[in-house]
């Protein structure tokens, strides 16, 4: 499933010079959780992270996966995996 979000979400980021770096399902505080790492040339702040999560909403939202159950995290290289 992982590679279907990536293929899915990629093109779309990177028009925006984010890049995925990883994407994995875990858990966080008791909850699923889908983490979408990501990381840029510029700084990867709270900001850009906002905006990776607008642009992925959408396309998740369009995608025959189930992800009701999930929280989705879009976050920096900088998180623990």
């Amino acid at each position: 499933m992982e590679k279907k979000i990536r293929e899915a979400i990629e093109g779309e980021l990177l028009k925006e010079n984010i890049k995925v770096d990883n994407i994995y399902f875990g858990e966080e505080d008791g909850e699923k959780t889908l983490f979408i790492v990501i990381d840029s040339e510029d700084t990867v702040d709270s900001n850009l992270c906002v905006k990776a999560m607008k642009i992925v909403n959408p396309i998740l939202d369009s995608l025959d996966i189930n992800l009701d159950d999930y929280v989705i995290d879009v976050c920096s290289k900088g998180v623990e995996e």
